[in-house]
């Protein structure tokens, strides 16, 4: 192999190598002699076909397998032998001339990772800004649970279903005329009115009785959180099983013994540790964007270009999708040009600051282990339906690429631990609404989440008033390039499985779920409410 750079300019490289035939050949017989004895032909013996009649049954094929592994051995001698840190998968180009027989020139283009100085982390300054939970706040989210848990008679045979009835139903819903994954269920609680299912499905059971069978039409809304759903017409076969009523209990020992717990004090101790949990996740998004911010103003280097325009595509990309759902799409996408160099330079600013946080976990010696690892996978794997979840697995280990996808969130926040732990941090004690107004006012500079071409987690840096798009909740993440390649596109996820909650796991749930900041509402389910 014979390599000649040809541009050395900024981050930018270009070489030109040079397989010979004679390495091509040797390859092409190498694999004649290991697939010979497998080879059959009539008038010879098993594993006795001459060398010149395999290469010339399969020939063809061989070139051109030895040609491709020719090209992947020799871009990966050039970069270890030029020692470069590719920032992107390089271009390769083979000859327009070139023919079997020949010796093999291939253009290679790709940009490297600048060299950055040691980053400097000392003399980080945060405040924590923390929050108390209050009792009222407590007593709030256990009397939404007696709401929703409230104990049900059951109606007479002879009732009919109205607004406020609670359903127990059996369904199998139906896209095409097939049943689809997680779109069947037994014994399910649907409160007519209530909103829990899709725009459609509570106001046709309007009127049903117990033992009814009934088929109802709907349609999946166009954001729907399942993408083979999203937008598609189904229909549910539905059993009644019962239909019933009841009234908020009283919130006592009695209680939460029925939700499985000690006593109400037990219930109490659960909730207050959710919304403490749901505090110190609002104070660490805060903490995190101050430090972002300060590790952004200290440090200034050149990006490579094609990760600033993958992370843009992928900015612009999911702002085009917000904008049609606003009200006026045609306004919001007409800001969004007159803003795109602001959104080019939040582009700059992530593969910055993704590259300075990968930079200072491999300089600290940070790392995401094995066992951190697994977990991430079997977790990840979870979301998929079974027949899937084994071909994610197998996916994710095969694919360096994916793998680095799927580790980036967690070295992500591994590295932002470890800069909480060497910087100076003094607490301040404020509400719930201050720390929500100091994370809306910063809110101006984060766009909505993306995932970005070297990372697989949530980002949301925005420029200051911009209107195209709704906010985004999500931390101002930074993509670590060296953790996180891109990756390819891994096996469809199923439509998740809905279930009944089991009543302590219930009781988790409901206390969070009304207690979060301002968030965009989540599609509606089209079955129970997941676990």
């Amino acid at each position: 192999m014979q390599t000649v750079e040809t541009l050395n300019e900024g981050l930018k490289r270009a070489y030109t190598v040079t397989i010979t035939s004679k390495d091509i050949d040797a390859r092409v017989d190498k694999e004649v002699k290991a697939i010979a004895p497998q080879v059959r032909m009539p008038g010879f013996r098993a594993g006795k076909v001459p060398a010149n009649l395999v290469k010339k049954m399969h020939g063809e094929s061989l070139q051109r397998d030895a040609l491709n592994n020719s090209i992947q051995e020799s871009i990966q001698k050039l970069i270890a032998d030029q020692k470069l840190r590719p920032a992107m998968q390089p271009s390769v180009e083979l000859d327009e001339g070139f023919e079997f027989g020949k010796d093999a020139e291939i253009k290679v283009a790709l940009e490297v990772l600048p060299d950055i100085a040691a980053p400097s982390i000392e003399g980080l300054k945060l405040e924590r800004l923390t929050v108390e939970v209050a009792d009222a706040q407590v007593d709030e989210a256990a009397g939404r649970i007696a709401t929703q848990q409230g104990a049900l008679e059951e109606h007479a045979a002879s009732h009919k279903a109205k607004d406020g009835d609670t359903l127990k139903i059996d369904f199998v819903g139906k896209v095409d005329g097939e049943p689809f994954e997680g779109g069947s269920a037994e014994g399910v609680n649907l409160k007519i009115g209530a909103g829990q299912f899709i725009p459609g499905f509570e106001e046709q059971l309007t009127g049903v009785k117990k033992g009814e069978e009934k088929t109802i039409e709907v349609t999946f809304p166009e954001d729907y959180g399942a993408e083979h759903l999203a937008g598609k017409a189904a229909t549910f076969d539905i059993t009644v099983q019962a239909i019933l009523n009841g009234d908020k209990p009283k919130l006592d020992d009695e209680f939460a013994k029925s939700l499985g717990l000690e006593g109400l004090d037990k219930l109490k101790e659960l909730l207050k540790g959710q919304i403490e949990q749901e505090h110190n996740g609002l104070t660490r998004t805060h903490m995190k964007r101050k430090l972002l911010d300060q590790l952004a103003a200290a440090h200034d280097f050149d990006v490579p270009p094609s990760m600033v325009e993958a992370e843009f595509e992928q900015i612009w990309q999911q702002l085009q999708h917000e904008a049609t759902h606003e009200e006026d799409p045609a306004a919001a996408i007409a800001e969004m040009e007159a803003e795109k160099e602001d959104y080019r330079a939040i582009a700059v600013r992530r593969v910055r600051l993704g590259l300075l946080l990968s930079e200072i976990g491999q300089a600290n010696g940070v790392i995401v282990n094995d066992q951190e690892m697994n977990r991430l996978i079997m977790q990840a794997a979870q979301q998929y339906g079974p027949q899937d979840r084994e071909r994610f697995v197998q996916y994710v280990r095969q694919d360096p690429m994916a793998a680095a996808q799927l580790r980036a969130p967690l070295y992500e926040d591994k590295v932002v631990d470890f800069l909480f732990e060497k910087a100076e941090v003094t607490d301040r004690a404020v509400t719930k609404e201050e720390l929500e107004a100091a994370i809306e006012a910063e809110d101006g500079d984060i766009k909505p989440h993306v995932h970005g071409p070297n990372c697989g987690h949530d980002h949301d840096e925005k420029p200051k008033a911009k209107k195209a798009a709704k906010k985004g909740e999500a931390e101002a993440d930074a993509p670590a390039a060296d953790e996180a390649p891109a990756a390819e596109e891994a096996p469809k996820k199923a439509a998740p499985k809905k279930a009944a909650a089991k009543k302590d796991e219930a009781v988790a749930e409901d206390a969070t779920v009304e207690e979060k900041p301002k968030k965009k509402a989540a599609p509606k389910k089209a079955a129970a409410k997941a676990e």
